[in-house]
């Protein structure tokens, strides 16, 4: 966790972690994925990439996560959605770029959604919308939903970390109230996403579905073959880079 992390209360009452960067807008802020944190390679790279080039940044951690306040297992899609509306109109001006990964390409979706007139455009990073249902419930074993529906949780290996994700009742009952892919979903401003091919987590079809599915403007998508989850080589780093550089461009900043 990086060392210069500041703090702010959110009107729910949370106590959220961050690292603002100031510079030029339109700023950027960067939503990270299920259980990760503002000190991941990706988040840290963007904060160094736009502190040299002066350009306004934000990082934060959901709370559950990293070093802000609350419990991962009591956190849901909505809760995390929430945080990172409150962190963007308290700790932002004006329009933003959303850069989010995994999860947080989901969250980035329903910030658009909630305060549409605060988004510049976004960048999707192995963006994963409505996980909790496509992915962890059509993915659990007829044992694991009663498990699930019985005891309210359940326990599933995880590649990235030594202690298993716990799956809540509450995590996938509330993310079916947070699902964008079978609605109209419009964001304001240019679209970029980025997929590897060898990723095992989110397959290329979810990719695929969201750039049929979204209304903007301009959206492309950037299948990189090889490339896995994390997406965090220095040659993804790069096409980050300059994804966020093409709608910087295009905003006119």
């Amino acid at each position: 966790m990086t060392d210069s992390f500041e703090r702010f209360e959110s009107p729910q009452g949370r106590s959220l972690a961050y690292e603002r960067v100031p510079g030029e807008g339109p700023g950027i802020v960067f939503l990270g994925g299920f259980r990760s944190d503002m000190a991941g390679t990706k988040a840290a790279h963007l904060s160094q990439w736009a502190r040299a080039r002066g350009r306004a940044f934000l990082r934060f951690d959901y709370s559950g996560h990293g070093a802000s306040s609350g419990t991962f297992e009591e956190g849901a899609i909505g809760d995390w959605a929430e945080d990172a509306v409150s962190a963007i109109s308290a700790l932002t001006t004006g329009p933003q770029i959303l850069v989010g990964s995994s999860m947080g390409g989901w969250i980035a979706l329903l910030v658009s959604r909630a305060v549409p007139e605060r988004v510049a455009g976004m960048v999707g990073i192995a963006a994963a919308p409505d996980f909790t249902e496509d992915a962890m419930w059509a993915g659990m074993t007829r044992e694991e939903r009663v498990a699930l529906e019985e005891e309210g949780r359940v326990e599933q290996a995880s590649e990235y970390s030594d202690a298993p994700n716990v799956i809540t009742r509450r995590l996938i009952e509330d993310g079916r109230r947070h699902l964008v892919l079978r609605d109209p979903l419009s964001v304001p401003g240019p679209v970029r996403l980025l997929q590897g091919t060898a990723d095992a987590e989110v397959d290329r079809s979810v990719a695929l579905r969201l750039l049929d599915h979204v209304e903007s403007p301009d959206v492309r998508l950037t299948l990189v073959k090889g490339a896995d989850h994390r997406f965090s080589s220095p040659e993804c780093l790069a096409l980050i880079e300059g994804a966020i550089a093409e709608l910087l461009v295009e905003t006119g900043a």
